[in-house]
């Protein structure tokens, strides 16, 4: 039976009650670092950066990592961890694709061809203090993974003359085929003329005069492991003779309760058989064991990770368990269900205070699973978010940490860039996640992309929450239940419409009806055909009422449509309070409108609101709740990490709500700043803000809670935070 994540942290805090809390460990993330800090003086600030592969130096104090876009390596300071600092880049004329420290240097793999045809390469030998290149040796070839041998006496490099996906459909063979190099070291420099090539074809069933070596691992006997993702192949080599010992096909896995549709729903209904793992990272776990990530790239992919014997015996294969247990952290990557799911693709193997730990890095999911290495069955114990896409880790045991590197950067104002993030075990609980599922009637319940909150009107610590359009072909509401820890989401309640699951809704509010149903908004958005509206579900998940805006109101409309829904007062005078997120095209500068509805008389009318100016990006609204004499809304750029600066959350005095005519003259209301949300922010995420704070609730008791929206882990972390919000003056 496959661990469990949710049963892992449950025994945790069992284990707490008998023992002091001191006595449990687990890592957190302490810091983050955007690469773009290491950006060159005369280098555009948003030009492109990333990364990727990341090693440190022997003393633990300096990380280095590759970035193929900026053409560089870069460096980073963390003799204080809690606070790294930028230390420069050093830029080739060329990609570096990898990097390994050995001594006082790093050795950088650099591509310098000029197409896939015609692959070139160097071996780049650098002096972490000075920064400086000492020498360089020629592959002959594209580079890709380096490792150096525990006794420091020899680097292997996978040479992969990569395909090219625009040739034949991608198709292999795509001559020239790739090789291993093997180099000669001394005192952490190398020896060029000691380079020996190991031809790796006609081993593996899967084109085999086309090998094509994607990553390298070595052994404490100094036998070099090597993966040849698209041959599905793995291959043996003794690093001292330079001879293949052994070979044998990565195999493939069957693979069941999977979500394998791009659909728009969370389904892990689906099967995929004979799926062929393509394994991307590989390492030893001992001088016998070999675990690899199973990424795929050309026809395969088995969303897993596998554990083999020396002759290709598997001793363990993940399957899709570690894939369920990121959807039951709110990180599955539906936009990729259909392909290769959460793609785990990078890896670290490390022995902390005694314990052997394996890293497992899913690319699409940005999580990096960390599973305790117990001779037999791996034990996953936590599930760390990540920064976007990880795609390399370094283990740093002496110091009990653990760094990441993050490749994607999306470049555009607003979103998020590669960062370099960095843990460490310490006494304590994991920080993360702070929202989980439980099984619901044997299945996995996936969520993501929750946008809208509210209370429970009879039991202290339940929420609702709403997830928007990414699941636009299933509209939930899922119950939270805020006592437990991490948080945990105990039923989901599908929306309906005339007995089938209501489609083309963008979720963005939830408000209780007083009849045990609820009211919902929905943004609107022309362009996915999706309409502005509210609707009224009854208990059973049934639209029983759908109520479209006014045509005076939609005649300025834009896509940023009403951001949360709350009501107040009761019976024939129940108004329900609409948050529009911006300006639409009949609101003056720097407001927008509250909108009022009356479900009795039917009557519109609405408020301005006014915003704050945006620093960079957009300001706008996320949430509206009642409590008390007020509303409180959330005001929020659209920021990320450094650059993020208004997440806040003010009031407006319901008595002072007085609503205008729709088209006429709208009075503007005044605003009271409650809470600043870029604290909590920074705690929870160790400097990593994210962007998009939108629920916010009290429940039963008057405990406030807020709530950020992961996109469905498109172009985001996929970090959902839950947390209550201490407030002053709440009545």
């Amino acid at each position: 039976m496959t661990f469990s994540l949710r049963a892992a942290m449950t025994a945790a805090l069992l284990a707490s009650v008998a023992v002091p809390a001191s006595a449990e460990q687990a890592f957190n993330r302490i810091a983050s670092f955007p690469v773009a800090s290491n950006l060159p003086a005369d280098k555009d600030k948003k030009a492109t950066t990333s990364a990727e592969i990341i090693t440190a130096s022997e003393d633990g104090n300096t990380l280095v990592y590759s970035d193929s876009p900026l053409g560089a390596i870069g460096f980073i300071d963390i003799t204080d961890p809690k606070a790294p600092k930028a230390l420069g880049a050093l830029t080739f004329k060329g990609e570096p694709t990898s990097v390994a420290a050995v001594g006082k240097k790093v050795l950088a793999a650099v591509n310098t061809g000029e197409s896939k045809a015609k692959p070139t390469g160097m071996l780049a030998v650098v002096d972490i203090a000075s920064k400086k290149v000492d020498l360089t040796c020629d592959l002959g070839g594209q580079p890709d993974s380096i490792a150096i041998s525990k006794d420091k006496t020899f680097a292997a490099i996978a040479i992969e003359n990569e395909r090219d996906e625009e040739v034949n459909g991608g198709a292999l063979p795509q001559m020239p085929a790739g090789d291993l190099v093997i180099v000669s070291l001394k005192d952490g420099t190398a020896d060029c003329a000691s380079i020996r090539h190991v031809d790796l074809k006609g081993i593996a069933e899967v084109a085999p005069d086309d090998p094509e070596p994607e990553f390298v691992a070595i052994n404490d006997a100094g036998e070099i492991a090597v993966t040849l993702q698209e041959n599905n192949h793995i291959a043996i080599i003794d690093g001292k003779t330079a001879k293949i010992v052994g070979h044998f096909s990565a195999g493939k896995a069957d693979l069941d309760a999977i979500d394998n549709k791009t659909d728009g729903q969370l389904a892990f209904t689906g099967k995929a058989e004979g799926v062929i793992r393509e394994p991307d990272a590989i390492k030893w776990l001992d001088n016998n064991r070999l675990v690899v990530a199973n990424e795929g790239d050309w026809k395969g992919g088995s969303r897993s990770f596998t554990i083999f014997d020396r002759s290709g015996k598997v001793l363990y294969e993940s399957g899709a368990s570690l894939e369920r247990e990121i959807a039951r952290i709110g990180h599955f990557p539906e936009g990729r269900a259909k392909s290769k799911g959460i793609e785990p693709e990078g890896m670290e193997f490390a022995t902390f205070n005694g314990q052997k730990y394996v890293f497992i890095l899913s690319e699409r999911a940005s999580v990096v699973a960390v599973y305790k290495d117990t001779g037999a069955e791996p034990q996953l114990t936590q599930l760390l978010p990540s920064g976007v896409s990880p795609e390399g880790a370094v283990a740093i045991p002496d110091r009990n940490l653990l760094a990441t590197a993050n490749e994607a950067d999306l470049g555009e104002d607003g979103l998020a860039r590669s960062h370099v993030m960095i843990y460490q075990l310490a006494e304590g609980q994991p920080a993360y996640p702070t929202l989980v599922s439980k099984d619901i009637d044997g299945k996995v319940v996936g969520w993501g992309a929750l946008s809208g909150l509210v209370g429970d009107a009879e039991k202290d610590g339940i929420l609702y929450a709403v997830s928007d359009s990414v699941y636009n072909m299933q509209p939930s509401i899922f119950t939270i239940d805020t006592s437990r820890k991490p948080a945990e989401i105990t039923n989901v309640l599908r929306v309906t419409r005339n007995g089938q699951v209501a489609q083309k809704l963008d979720i963005e509010g939830i408000a209780l009806d007083g009849k045990g149903g609820f009211w919902l908004a929905s943004e609107g958005d022309s362009a996915k055909l999706t309409g502005h509206g509210l609707y009224n579900i009854n208990a059973k998940g049934e639209i029983k009422a759908e109520i479209g805006l006014p045509a005076d109101l939609l005649a300025g409309e834009t896509r940023f449509g009403f951001e949360g829904v709350t009501t107040v007062g009761s019976g024939d005078d129940l108004t329900l309070w609409m948050a529009i997120q911006r300006e639409w095209k009949d609101d003056p500068k720097g407001t927008v409108k509250l909108v009022s509805y009356k479900p009795k008389s039917k009557e519109w009318g609405a408020v301005r609101y006014p915003i704050a100016k945006a620093e960079a990006g957009w300001v706008g609204l996320s949430e509206i709740t009642a409590h008390g004499d007020h509303l409180y809304i959330i005001e929020r750029d659209n920021q990320i990490g450094d650059n993020a600066k208004l997440k806040k959350l003010y009031r407006v005095a319901i008595a002072d709500l007085k609503p205008g005519k729709i088209g006429g003259e709208l009075p503007v209301v005044k605003k009271e700043e409650v809470h600043d949300f870029i604290p909590d922010l920074k705690a929870a995420t160790s400097g990593y803000v994210v962007d998009k704070l939108e629920g916010f609730a009290f429940d039963k008791s008057g405990k406030a809670f807020a709530v950020t929206d992961n996109d469905g882990v498109d172009d985001s972390s996929g970090e959902t935070l839950l947390f209550p919000v201490e407030l002053k003056g709440t009545n």
